[in-house]
């Protein structure tokens, strides 16, 4: 670490390790004992201390926010239903926080994630940023932040396709396209109900329930929201509704809903993170 001036803020309970690679966020990088990125157009220095956070001086409030820091973990685990599956998960990813993250760059970067794994998100969320976003520079190192809508607005297929994009390359050209000009305001959407946030937000080529319950999650805030992906789908499968021979898209978003609770947004991030990391190893024990 440089001489960059940190504060020490307040963080029990929080691993900002876990925090920072738990699939919601792509582009944090390590950096010495802490964490280069940036918190929307600013760069940022992250450092665990314990129970306390060591940050980048003029950022405090927004590393407070961003990391979430006010969720309360343990009322939110009293709300779970106490099951063997939900429990160890909820102790391999102890923690974990749902991280704050701008809208626009929540929803582009999952724009990015269909069909993709965290690795290779990461690779095009890391090479967008260094193309098309602003530098910055923290703790003698440079950071990249995420273009701005109008800024992608401006490029072609073939610039975002050289960002390894592929088909998705579309989808995010049409959306920032969509909200460069005006025609969806992502700020405005904040107000609404998360059943009027969800509409608006399949409004966007290539966004269907499982990204806009992504979008919800992590930049609005709605944690009784939990997306379905490859790995929650397989998980609930196998462990809640192993009796049904077919189970729809419907049937688990409706079992859900019913069963999580309020906080079914951290049930499934507990739930991805633990196995998404364990699932193969457990399979070859079996």
């Amino acid at each position: 670490m440089s001489n960059d001036k940190l504060s020490r803020i307040a963080a029990k309970g929080i691993d900002l390790a876990k925090s920072l690679n738990s699939g919601q966020v792509f582009h944090w990088t390590q950096h010495g004992a802490g964490f280069v990125g940036a918190i929307d157009q600013k760069p940022c220095y992250l450092e665990q201390s314990g129970t306390q956070l060591l940050v980048s001086n003029d950022l405090i409030s927004e590393a407070r926010r961003y990391l979430a820091l006010d969720h309360g973990i343990d009322e939110i685990h009293r709300t779970f239903p106490d099951d063997p599956t939900l429990n160890a998960a909820v102790f391999y990813a102890a923690g974990i926080r749902i991280l704050r993250q701008p809208i626009w760059e929540c929803l582009a970067t999952f724009l990015t994630s269909a069909l993709k794994q965290v690795a290779h998100i990461r690779g095009i969320s890391l090479l967008i940023r260094e193309r098309y976003g602003r530098r910055l520079e923290v703790a003698g190192t440079s950071v990249f932040s995420y273009p701005s809508p109008e800024v992608l607005a401006g490029l072609t297929l073939d610039d975002l396709r050289a960002c390894r994009l592929g088909f998705r390359a579309a989808n995010v050209l049409a959306a920032a396209r969509m909200v460069a000009s005006g025609e969806i305001d992502l700020d405005a959407l904040a107000k609404l109900p998360s059943d009027e946030i969800r509409a608006a937000l399949r409004g966007f080529p290539g966004v269907g329930d499982k990204i806009a319950s992504c979008v919800l999650l992590f930049a609005f805030g709605r944690l009784e929201v939990m997306p379905i992906d490859v790995w929650i789908a397989r998980v609930l499968k196998e462990r809640y509704l192993p009796e049904k021979a077919k189970v729809r898209p419907t049937d688990l978003a409706d079992f859900c809903r019913q069963y999580f609770g309020p906080y079914a947004g951290y049930a499934q991030q507990y739930l991805f993170h633990h196995w998404r990391l364990t699932y193969r190893n457990e399979k070859m024990k079996t």
